[in-house]
C-alpha cells in the first residue's frame, strides 16, 4: 500500500475487524453497481470513499430535478444538462478519488449484455428499480457465484438481503416470481432520503466485509427498516431451496432472455422499450422529429417532447416513453417517431 493510501484510508485501517490486509483487499476488488438512482449513487460513493477503485456503473437513465431530494452524487448543473446518471457519477467519484477507475455505462442491463458487464467481478451492489433486472442480477450471480446484495426501498420502508450463492437464500428463494398486483413506487408512495442512506449503508457494510475477505461475517437475515415509525426487524434468512427455480434447478430464465419484455419503471409513469439492439444516429434523428415537437440532445441522448408524453431515445436504440405505463401505446409511439 502507498503511503498516501495509508494515510487517506487511516481511519479505516484502524478498525479491527479491517486493517491494513483488509485495506488492501478492498483496494484490490472490483464491484459493479447496478442502477445508480438513490441506493445506487450513495452505494458508489461510499465505496469510493472505502477506497473500491475499480468500479463499474451501469445505469440507462439520465439526471433529472426531481432525483436531487435523494441522489446523493448528483446537483442542479447534472439535472439541467440531463446528464447520464453513469456519466455524472462517474465524474464525481473520480474528484474523490484521483486514483478511482470508475467505467460509466449508459446502458440497460440485459440477458445479451451481462456477461460483458458484471463478469470479472468481485460483488454485485442492487441499486436497481424493478425485479426484472433484479433477476437477472440474481441469475448471473448464482450461475457464475458471484454475492450480491438486494436492497430497495420506497417511503419510508426499506429492506436489505445479502445472497451468498450456495450458502444463502437466493431472491427466487425468497419470491418465486414478481410480486403481482400494483406495488407501491416513489412516484405514489414517495420517497424519504433518509430511508435510502440507511439501506444503501446496510448494503454498503456488507460489501465491505465481503470484500475484505470476511464473507463469513455477512449477516445472515433479511433486515427491513422503516425511519418514519423507528421500526428494525431482522428475520434469519433461509438456506437454498432445493426446489428454488435458480439456485436449486440452475434454470436461469432470466438470464438467457427468455423472461425479457419490455417494463414500466419503478417510480416513473413510464415504460421502457429495448427488444432489440439497432443502433440510431441522433444527430439525424434530431432533423427529422423537430418540425414534430420540441427535441434536446447531446451526445448521450435525444428527449422529444410531445405533451403529454416524453420519449428519451438513447444511441443503442433503447427509449424511455413518459406519460404512460400502457406497454403497447409505448411500443406504438416508438415505432411512428423512430422506425419499427
Amino acid at each position: 500500500m502507498e503511503p498516501r493510501d495509508q494515510e487517506r484510508f487511516s481511519r479505516q485501517i484502524r478498525f479491527s475487524g479491517l486493517g491494513e490486509p483488509g485495506q488492501e483487499l478492498i483496494l484490490r476488488a472490483r464491484v459493479v453497481v447496478v442502477g445508480c438512482g438513490a441506493l445506487g449513487s450513495f452505494q458508489a460513493g461510499a465505496l469510493a470513499r472505502a477506497g473500491v477503485r475499480r468500479l463499474r456503473i451501469v445505469d440507462r437513465d439520465f439526471v433529472e430535478l426531481s432525483n436531487l431530494q435523494r441522489q446523493w452524487l448528483y446537483d442542479e448543473d447534472d439535472a439541467a444538462q440531463a446528464l447520464p446518471k453513469a456519466v455524472a457519477a462517474a465524474r464525481r467519484l473520480r474528484a474523490i478519488d484521483s486514483a478511482s477507475q470508475v467505467e460509466p455505462f449508459i446502458i440497460d442491463l440485459t440477458a445479451a449484455n451481462a456477461g460483458e458487464l458484471l463478469a470479472e467481478s468481485d460483488l454485485l451492489m442492487d441499486g436497481t428499480d424493478n425485479f426484472e433486472t433484479r433477476y437477472l442480477v440474481n441469475d448471473f450471480a448464482v450461475s457464475h457465484s458471484i454475492p450480491w446484495i438486494y436492497g430497495a426501498a420506497v417511503g419510508s420502508y426499506g429492506l436489505v438481503m445479502p445472497v451468498l450463492p450456495g450458502v444463502t437464500a437466493c431472491l427466487r428463494c425468497i419470491y418465486p416470481e414478481p410480486p403481482s398486483g400494483a406495488q407501491p413506487t416513489c412516484e405514489t408512495a414517495g420517497v424519504l432520503n433518509p430511508i435510502t442512506s440507511v439501506i444503501a449503508s446496510l448494503q454498503v457494510a456488507e460489501a465491505l466485509k465481503i470484500l475484505a475477505g470476511r464473507p463469513d461475517l455477512v449477516s445472515r437475515r433479511i433486515t427491513t427498516v422503516d425511519v418514519w415509525s423507528g421500526v428494525i426487524r431482522q428475520i434469519d434468512q433461509p438456506a437454498p431451496r432445493p426446489d428454488c427455480p435458480c439456485c436449486g434447478l440452475k434454470q436461469f430464465v432470466y438470464l438467457d432472455g427468455s423472461r425479457r419484455a419490455p417494463i414500466s419503471l419503478c417510480g416513473q409513469n413510464a415504460v421502457q422499450i429495448h427488444e432489440r439492439s439497432r443502433p440510431i444516429d441522433l444527430d439525424d434523428l434530431r432533423r427529422r422529429l423537430e418540425s414534430l415537437g420540441q427535441v434536446r440532445a447531446n451526445q448521450f441522448a435525444l428527449r422529444f417532447f410531445l405533451p403529454p408524453y416524453e420519449m428519451t431515445i438513447f444511441p443503442d436504440g433503447r427509449a424511455i416513453l413518459k406519460g404512460t405505463q400502457d406497454v403497447g401505446l409505448a411500443r406504438s409511439f416508438y415505432a411512428k417517431y423512430v422506425g419499427s
